[in-house]
């Protein structure tokens, strides 16, 4: 008489009642939609804070724009860039950021609830991971989190429209904004009768204002803060390996002139990024330092 092992036994027992659960289980999967993506369309994923005005003042981040903060959305859009190299273009500005991917990708079969979850995901974990490295003595009260929606745009077109529409809303809402904090913060009014003041009033009142009021030109201020950042891929000979790498740099640019297209002609073609000359190179932040592991 044999007698088996009794573990033996419960092993090939759960292993049946396994494969007669799959099977009768499985169904529920047909209930899934896997939604692709329209193909030969460029799509961007938007990512955009939510309630952003709250994390902002339990963060004590400055008015009208705190420097550490949009750095801080920078890093965490290279992050995704690097994981996602079909990522062709990005542009940030106050708590959002556009990912514009190639119209030719096949990430994920273009499974929209599948890039748009993942994007998302690893933004914002990005943006936890690298919080101290841009508020060092903040701490992180509470998490901060990141919806996002994806936007289809059949034409070139479309997408440079798309693109200027964009940056067309950081002057729009800069401008406000550094005239209604400078109205608070150093004309002393209250938020009520700062937005009373400004209400009804044109570019050219907010700047004159600004200037007759607190001295300040806001052509002066700094570019990022007008104009958003643009993340482009291009190339950089690294001395210490020898050869080409591709880096992501943030640039500060006017994107609804033609003149940004034609200096980076190689994005719509979707074609290899286009080399820096060696003076550029010398100029380069420390945030694409970073990305080739060498120092300034």
């Amino acid at each position: 008489m044999i007698i088996r092992p009794r573990s033996l036994v419960k092993h090939k027992r759960f292993f049946s009642v396994a494969t007669m659960a799959k099977s009768k289980y499985e169904y529920v999967k047909e209930f899934e939609n896997d939604d692709p993506l329209l193909k030969n369309c460029w799509f961007v994923v938007r990512i955009d804070g939510k309630n952003f005005h709250r994390f902002a003042d339990a963060h004590n981040f400055k008015k009208p724009n705190d420097a550490r903060a949009l750095n801080l959305m920078n890093k965490a859009a290279i992050t995704v860039m690097k994981e996602f190299h079909d990522i062709t273009l990005s542009y940030g500005q106050s708590d959002e950021y556009s990912f514009v991917f190639k119209r030719n990708t096949s990430l994920y079969n273009r499974r929209k609830a599948k890039i748009m979850s993942t994007v998302s995901s690893l933004f914002t974990s990005s943006y936890v991971y690298h919080w101290r490295k841009y508020f060092d003595k903040q701490e992180l009260n509470y998490p901060p989190c990141f919806d996002a929606r994806i936007v289809l745009y059949p034409t070139d077109q479309n997408l440079k429209d798309y693109l200027s529409w964009r940056q067309a809303d950081v002057h729009v809402n800069n401008l406000y904004n550094t005239s209604f904090w400078n109205l608070v913060i150093n004309g002393k009014l209250s938020k009520a009768k700062a937005e009373e003041r400004l209400r009804g009033t044109l570019s050219s009142d907010k700047n004159e204002l600004l200037y007759a009021e607190f001295n300040i030109n806001y052509n002066n201020e700094p570019i990022m803060f007008r104009k958003g950042t643009t993340l482009v891929r291009k190339m950089v000979y690294d001395n210490n390996v020898n050869k080409d790498r591709q880096v992501i740099i943030p640039v500060h640019v006017d994107m609804i002139h033609e003149s940004f297209w034609k200096q980076n002609s190689e994005i719509l073609p979707m074609k290899t990024p286009l080399s820096l000359f060696d003076e550029e190179v010398k100029q380069l932040p420390d945030i694409v330092m970073d990305q080739l592991k060498i120092s300034q």
